[in-house]
């Protein structure tokens, strides 16, 4: 399939429908190509304005999703219609294809008690799912050789890391010079959601593109984060449609 994307301010997000962006992704999954899948969103195109790391990482990316609404408004502005690719989404249909195909799937975030029970929700959801390693989000730079070690001694078609960005984005960096046949996707906060943590907004917010605002009146601590970020963020994406 012939990538097609559309820059928003400065970055390559690709132009593709949820089941186009499934099925290509299934499909390394299955011939061991490796991938690496980056759900952006306004907060870290920002963050990598200000890191060039961040930036370069992204630009090297295989596949660039829309996750955000600000990012679907980005691209509307320019005329392209997008539609949103929610990240926990995303990630929970290649856990059902992994579960399906017999595929084997690492789990690296949050925490212990976290990890710990959302790996016991999606075994209960997806029988045969093949979990060949999980590893907390706790842990430093000194500690990393030792996780990628037992990851490519593991040798999981798919790796979900739930860090938070930039630390997923580093470390997927570093796992994909030993793990080229892995499918990789940094997937937030994900975890959570899965161990019953957080809870999803109702599906009339999903649809919408909503869900943010869903998020922020059930965690009002989010509110400063996100006007700090998307405000800025929109009237960049006006100025650089008028480009």
């Amino acid at each position: 399939m012939e990538r097609k994307t559309e820059k928003v301010l400065g970055f390559d997000v690709d132009i593709i429908t949820y089941n186009n962006a499934l099925n290509l992704v299934c499909e390394n999954i299955k011939n061991k190509t490796g991938m690496h899948i980056i759900t952006i969103n306004p907060e870290i195109i920002e963050q990598a304005h200000k890191d060039n790391e961040l930036a370069n990482i992204i630009k090297e990316a295989d596949l660039v999703t829309a996750d955000g609404i600000g990012i679907k408004i980005a691209l509307k502005l320019k005329n392209v219609s997008q539609e949103r690719i929610p990240g926990v989404d995303f990630a929970e249909n290649l856990l059902k294809y992994c579960a399906a195909e017999n595929e084997r799937v690492a789990l690296i975030g949050a925490k212990e008690e976290v990890i710990i029970e959302a790996k016991k929700n999606l075994e209960r959801k997806y029988n045969g799912i093949k979990f060949v390693y999980t590893h907390n989000g706790y842990f430093n730079e000194t500690e990393e050789d030792e996780i990628i070690n037992n990851l490519v001694n593991s040798s999981p078609a798919l790796v979900l890391v739930a860090t938070g960005s930039p630390k997923q984005d580093y470390f997927i960096k570093k796992c994909k010079t030993r793990l080229a046949k892995s499918t990789f996707i940094g997937i937030g906060g994900a975890f959570d959601v899965w161990a019953g943590k957080v809870e999803r907004a109702p599906e009339i917010f999903q649809k919408t593109g909503f869900e943010w605002l869903y998020r922020t009146i059930k965690q009002p601590e989010r509110l400063k984060r996100i006007y700090k970020t998307l405000p800025l963020f929109l009237i960049k994406a006006i100025m650089d449609m008028k480009k």
